[in-house]
This record gives C-alpha cells, structure tokens and sequence, in this order.
C-alpha cells in the first residue's frame, strides 16, 4: 500500500461526495424527471422550458448510463492503488471538467430566451466552476509521472 497524502484524500473525498450527489441528483430523475423536480434537483419547464427540460434530462441519462459508473470504477480503482483506476479515473474526471462548463455555457446562452426563467444564476455559478477546477486539478495530478504518489 502506498503513502495516502494530503493530495490522494483531496481527490477521493470530494469525490465520493460528487458521487453521492450524482446518484441523489442525476440518476433518480433518468428514472423519474418529476421526482427529480420534487426533490428540487431539477428545474421544472415552466422554468426552462421543455427544451430545457430535455437537455437536463439528457445530462441526468448519461450521468446514469456513464458518468456514475465511470466515477465509481475510478475512484474504487484509484483507492486501490491500480492503474486501471488511476485510467478510469482519470476519463471521470475529464467528464468532470466537461459538463459544469456545457451547462453554464447553456445558462448563460439561454438567459434571453423565451420561457428560460432561472431567477438566480448563483448556485450555478458558485458550484459548477468548483467543480470543474477539482475535476481539472485532479485530471493533472494523474496524469503527470509519478503524478499519483
């Protein structure tokens, strides 16, 4: 077993808790978008439209399909010390960079469209760059030689 330092917690932490939220907030409303709504994870059409509803969705179902799985395999991989978890990990965490930066490029382009009503931007804004600037730290600490140790 190798030495589990400040930086291996920092990223297995957070991301059991991404994880967590991910199962709660995306792969609930992939089965049941108005349970999602419920739950206050998603935004309902009234808000967003049904185009935005479908877009939210479509996130929800490829969290479900891919990104869970791939985070989990990552991150069980990565807690014991295998380089395919260090490689799938690494994938989760690409995805990880990706989706907060589509969906605040949608919220911030769909701001003056018709029947998009978020009243405050602000949580989108606070969460999602936290969450691509962890997901973007950690793509760079496995990826660099020895990044791991």
């Amino acid at each position: 077993m190798t030495h589990r330092g400040i930086q291996f917690w920092a990223l297995q932490g957070p991301g059991w808790l991404l994880l967590l939220y991910l199962v709660y907030a995306q792969a609930i409303p992939a089965f049941d978008y108005d349970l999602g709504i419920a739950m206050g994870t998603q935004e309902p059409a009234a808000q967003i439209t049904e185009v935005g509803v479908a877009f939210w969705y479509g996130f929800a179902l490829g969290d479900l399909v891919v990104y869970i799985p791939l985070l989990a395999a990552g991150l069980v991989g990565h807690a014991l010390d295998r380089h395919w978890g260090r490689v799938t990990l690494s994938a989760a965490l690409g995805i990880t960079v990706y989706w907060p930066i589509v969906c605040l490029a949608a919220v911030v382009a769909a701001r003056e469209a018709a029947g998009w009503n978020i009243a405050d931007e602000t949580p989108y804004w606070i969460v999602l760059p936290l969450i691509a600037l962890w997901g973007a730290w950690g793509f760079w600490r496995l990826a660099r030689p020895g990044g791991d140790k």
